[in-house]
């Protein structure tokens, strides 16, 4: 009998053990707080999404950031090929019935429910007078492309369909106004979860941990609320006969003293307040037994209630790394501390964009190419601009450390990148850049430079070749003018080493010339440079 091979002893190619999620019947039973099980879980953070002021600002802070990310289909290489699909990608992405930032709003639902599911509609792309909605389009190719992706939403969830590794399969769901049951498989689908913990579909509510804190700050309100409007109405007390509490009180005495009783409860400070109350006395001055007053509250009270509010408000914040929205809450807080809180927080939402980003890139944009006949070598990804920008006075200090350095070499594409960072106008190609000055002819005098001091200067190969070294001495000569006029690139490389010697100490002055005091061997020497108009 021939012996097994290590695949078949051991069964790698088999799956042999399974996640471990908790589901019954397709419900998934992972929450072990017994307020945060099943649909429970979906209004309690709803409640908290809708409610809750620092959560609110929070998921709004979240979805402004987000929203104002640049998005892009990258190309998977550099072939016709690939960019091709890439930008057939791009267009179905703008073709859809919803705007993408309008997607992007329902997709960072997850972060309230810890997921959100999509279901792809695709169609035929018919040009823009086609008869049929579900084939109108921008493009008339016949091509098929994204009509919409949907939501579906969380309380809308029934059960889920799920395969014998635990892996989701699709979804039930019954959304009004019928409440039909509907089954969405997950070939048709989108599925979007913050985390993926033993494969569970549902992933976990960025909320959860605030979950506590919410609760109890939630009570401590409602009971502040009650104590200030009985401060300010007064503790409602009515006395009654003694014989009204008898347990042989008469049914007419005991509906008395429930209207009492009812009208005591419902006591409010509003356009309607009023008490109508039998007098304290009757006609022959004898005392009646009934009597109504409110108690005034006696001082202030021995706790805190506004430092326990601002400490569950703390946590809640802290919890989703959002502390920064209550700096400044209590006129403290530096600028650096504010800068690295939100430097961490906009971290975290670069973490939730990798993952919108790896769905469609995995599962969205290689069903669509697969419709329409393209090989998967040519499939693109989707990307995404950093969340957070940096300093634009930052960047022009870092860039000028590189390029003095040699590190980075300014250039057009530069220039564009710099322009579109800083929301600048794009240069116009029609009109002719103003270079700076060049120097003039007729100076045969050179002007000599130490040489530690040359090396710091960043200057284009066709310069350097037109500046000699004359015993260890880098010596500037006016050949500049000589190339003034020749190219547009060497017209600039001529000025960017003339723009190097300004930053070596160069100054103009107010007659049109450039002056710069050398010190060499101890020797104080100056020299004139005529710039050319």
């Amino acid at each position: 009998m021939p012996e097994k091979t290590e695949l078949e002893e051991f069964g790698i190619l088999d799956t042999l053990g399974k996640p471990g999620l908790k589901e019954y019947g397709g419900r998934v039973d992972e929450e072990w707080l017994r307020q945060l099980k099943g649909e429970k879980s979906i209004k309690a953070f709803q409640e908290m999404r809708d409610n809750d002021p620092v959560v609110g600002a929070i998921l709004y802070a979240i979805k402004t950031l987000v929203r104002q990310t640049k998005w892009r289909i990258e190309p998977g290489g550099d072939t016709p090929e690939h960019k091709a699909a890439a930008d057939f990608v791009e267009e179905c992405r703008q073709d859809m019935a919803h705007s993408w930032h309008d997607l992007l709003s329902e997709i960072l639902s997850m972060l309230t429910f810890g997921w959100a599911y999509f279901e792809c509609v695709y169609k035929y792309r018919r040009g823009p007078d086609a008869k049929d909605g579900s084939e109108r389009s921008k493009h008339n190719d016949g091509k098929i492309g994204w009509r919409k992706i949907s939501i579906r939403a969380q309380e809308t969830l029934c059960k889920w369909e799920l395969d014998e590794d635990g892996s989701p399969k699709g979804l039930w769901q019954q959304p009004p106004p019928d409440y039909r049951l509907r089954y969405i498989p997950i070939e048709k689908a989108l599925l979007f979860r913050t985390e993926t913990h033993k494969a569970n579909p549902e992933g976990r509510s960025i909320l959860r941990n605030a979950y506590r804190s919410w609760f109890y700050l939630k009570r401590i309100q409602e009971i502040e609320a009650i104590g200030i409007e009985r401060d300010l109405a007064g503790l409602p007390v009515a006395h009654v006969p003694l014989e009204m509490l008898s347990p042989s009180a008469s049914s007419a005495q005991k509906a008395s003293l429930a209207n009492i009783f009812e009208m005591v409860r419902k006591v409010k400070r509003n356009e309607f307040e009023g008490v109508v109350f039998p007098a304290e006395t009757d006609v022959d001055g004898n005392p009646s037994g009934f009597k109504f007053s409110l108690l005034a509250s006696g001082g202030r009270r021995p706790i805190d209630v506004n430092e326990i509010v601002k400490r569950y408000e703390s946590r809640i914040a802290m919890s989703v790394l959002g502390e920064f929205v209550l700096l400044g809450m209590d006129s403290v807080g530096s600028f650096s501390l504010s800068s690295n809180k939100t430097h961490l927080f906009s971290q975290a939402i670069g973490s939730y964009l990798q993952q919108i980003s790896e769905v469609f890139t995995q599962f969205a944009i290689p069903k669509l190419l697969k419709y329409n006949g393209v090989s998967p070598e040519y499939f693109p990804r989707l990307a995404f601009e950093d969340i957070e920008t940096p300093d634009l006075n930052e960047l022009a200090g870092a860039i000028g450390t590189l390029s003095s350095a040699g590190v980075l070499t300014p250039d057009d594409e530069l220039e564009r990148w710099v322009r579109e960072f800083g929301n600048m106008p794009m240069p116009d190609a029609t009109s002719e850049r103003e270079e700076p000055g060049l120097p003039s002819g007729g100076l045969e005098e050179e002007v000599s430079l130490e040489k530690s001091y040359a090396n710091t200067l960043e200057l284009p190969d066709y310069v350097r070749e037109r500046i000699p070294s004359v015993e260890g001495k880098t010596v500037w000569l006016q050949a500049f003018n000589e190339v003034e006029k020749e190219t547009k690139d060497q017209s600039r490389a001529v000025s960017g080493a003339w723009e190097a010697l300004e930053r070596a100490g160069f100054q103009k002055t107010k007659e049109g010339t450039y002056v710069k005091v050398i010190r060499n061997n101890e020797a104080k020497v100056e020299e004139n440079y005529d710039v050319g108009q």
